[in-house]
């Protein structure tokens, strides 16, 4: 079950589609589809072209999953486990170019999960970025430098059915989706 958006304007079959799902199926993410959906994050706009993202990732059943599923605080851990793939979404920091702050690394880094997502979403895989987890502990276990620090964790897979759930996670998972109206974000200064 796929919980498409119900937009107040015309946007794209790929964007009403994606969401946060929590119910995934054991049905594995292949070597080459994990490659496009790196590469789709690729091609993502940034500052300087810096490509300032870096992922680190580990497949279930992996030594890698297990530690990075660990990481992993409150509930997350309890839907994640079922995921095909984790992913920690890291910034560099500084620029390569002179060694100065890079004050555009998230943003830049949220443009590639965003590309990250939306082709994972084009290939039926779906997606859910989560910021609760231990990040001193994720940090120890990538063993990432003083010029990395990670942005967040993802996991990845193919849908299951929600009723393998359990509460709240079960009705978070059939809820329709909604955002905002424009009105309340969107202001036109013209």
């Amino acid at each position: 079950m796929i919980k498409q958006a119900n937009t107040q304007y015309p946007v794209k079959e790929v964007i009403r589609d994606r969401w946060s799902a929590r119910s995934f199926s054991d049905r594995p993410i292949k070597k080459e589809e994990i490659a496009t959906i790196f590469e789709a994050a690729s091609w993502a706009p940034s500052s300087h072209n810096e490509q300032p993202w870096q992922y680190y990732y580990a497949h279930r059943g992996a030594a890698g999953f297990e530690k990075l599923l660990n990481c992993l605080t409150g509930g997350n851990r309890t839907w994640a486990k079922n995921a095909a793939v984790i992913i920690v979404s890291v910034a560099r920091k500084t620029f390569e170019l002179n060694g100065e702050v890079n004050y555009y690394t998230w943003h830049d880094i949220g443009m590639a999960n965003a590309h990250l997502f939306l082709q994972a979403t084009s290939m039926q895989i779906f997606g859910h970025p989560m910021g609760g987890f231990d990040r001193q502990e994720t940090t120890r276990i990538l063993q990432l430098t003083d010029n990395q620090e990670v942005v967040c964790m993802i996991v990845l897979g193919y849908l299951d059915i929600p009723e393998k759930l359990n509460e709240p996670f079960k009705t978070r998972e059939i809820t329709p989706r909604k955002r905002k109206m424009l009105e309340e974000f969107v202001r036109n200064v013209g």
